[in-house]
């Protein structure tokens, strides 16, 4: 009989595969598991339901854990393998601009993603290309209303994860001008989490297992093939524009062979949550991270 198992996203994007493709590519029912998976309400984590044991697995990062830390809490939750080691955001024009600099932000109005991590890190990308955050012409449509707004005609630029701005050339409403992954830099950006006692578990083995195999395949496999596969878990999105998603994505590194979430990867978040002024100090690794099971 096969073992239940409960993923939720905090959000929902190509940028997340390598959680996508442990069901996408049948590796969880390849280890026995009968698998569900939902998407948080907009505003809500996905680290709820670990609390009530509702959820299994959830899609969440490490820089959430140190603002629990930060208001004083201690949550029975730890981060255990990486998901993205790269922001996974996007800079979209209304017209190509292949001379595009990020001084250019001064003059035109840009949507910007104000959830507490895309924030910190579009900040954290202006502070390393030489632009005072402050001086930008920032604003936001609220939470997951930027794309329909920038398609009505608000903005000079959005800041979205794919495959929304692929989207929006597909349609021809737009046209990437920058990726914040090569702005931003290695950082622990995205990650699975669960309860420590949760990953004792011989599901927490099977499934690490499991996730190792679909980030393999994903990291090696034509994003052709990969789209076809996830294809279904995107409606509205055109099957070419989920494959030139997939593809950037592999070439940028988002995805990296490890799973571990690192050191390096996890200082970085607590600078870059430093310098956006969500962390007053440094936390320990121990406190948030836990090495994934074997599988």
């Amino acid at each position: 009989m096969a073992e239940p198992i409960s993923i939720e996203f905090t959000r929902f994007s190509a940028f997340y595969s390598p959680l996508i493709a442990t069901f996408a590519g049948g590796f969880l029912q390849d280890e026995g598991f009968d698998v569900k998976h939902a998407i948080s309400q907009p505003g809500k984590s996905a680290l709820t339901g670990l609390a009530d044991g509702s959820v299994h697995v959830a899609q969440n990062a490490a820089g959430y854990g140190l603002i629990a830390l930060e208001r004083g809490q201690k949550p029975n939750i730890r981060h255990f393998a990486q998901i993205n080691e790269r922001d996974g955001f996007f800079i979209t024009a209304r017209k190509p601009d292949p001379n595009f600099t990020w001084d250019k932000l001064k003059a035109g109005e840009i949507l910007v993603d104000h959830g507490d991590q895309p924030l910190a890190m579009f900040k954290w990308a202006c502070h390393r290309m030489g632009l005072d955050f402050k001086s930008a012409k920032v604003g936001d449509a609220g939470m997951g209303k930027n794309d329909a707004a920038f398609r009505a005609g608000r903005g000079d630029y959005v800041h979205l994860q794919g495959p929304g701005p692929q989207q929006l050339e597909h349609d021809g409403v737009g046209h990437i001008v920058a990726s914040l992954a090569d702005a931003v830099g290695p950082c622990a950006f995205s990650s699975l989490a669960a309860t420590p006692e949760w990953l004792k578990t011989d599901a927490a083995h099977n499934f690490t297992r499991a996730y190792r195999k679909a980030r393999a395949w994903l990291i090696a496999t034509p994003a052709a093939e990969v789209a076809k596969k996830e294809l279904k878990y995107f409606p509205g999105i055109d099957e070419g524009v989920l494959r030139d998603t997939i593809a950037v994505y592999q070439k940028l590194g988002n995805w990296t062979p490890h799973v571990e979430i690192t050191r390096p990867a996890f200082d970085a978040v607590q600078d870059i949550f430093m310098h956006a002024g969500l962390t007053t100090k440094k936390y320990n690794y121990e406190d948030v991270v836990a090495q994934p099971p074997a599988g």
